[in-house]
């Protein structure tokens, strides 16, 4: 499952307001560096942080998937290795031990407990 996108209710609502103060003047000015053309401006910069950060996100999602996909194929190599190791040397060997698999003779055996049932 992919990580959640992210929406901006700011930049929304932005978008709205400079539709409607266009509709006073494309180039107004409203002093102190308030100006149409730095509103559009900050508003698309807004909407490329955006697009990048979702960007990101689905870039991350594929290399998890990726990492995912290689540690299983490590994990079942290592698996493969430690078989063949056992096949050619035995289970019960010190090459085996040393490779990272316990020997057949240090495993601890279940001990069954048998239950007593009251009459």
């Amino acid at each position: 499952m992919g990580r959640r996108k992210r929406n901006s209710r700011t930049l929304g609502k932005a978008e709205l307001r400079l539709a409607s103060v266009k509709s006073i003047s494309q180039t107004l000015d409203v002093g102190e560096g308030l100006t149409v053309k730095d509103y559009t401006e900050k508003i698309e910069r807004v909407r490329q942080s955006l697009e990048a950060y979702n960007t990101t996100l689905s870039t991350i999602d594929v290399l998890l998937t990726q990492l995912v996909e290689n540690e299983q194929e490590l994990a079942d190599y290592s698996e493969k290795i430690l078989r063949g190791i056992a096949y050619k040397y035995g289970n019960n060997s010190h090459e085996y031990q040393m490779a990272g698999g316990t020997r057949k003779s240090d495993r601890k055996r279940a001990v069954r407990q048998s239950v007593v049932l009251p009459n």
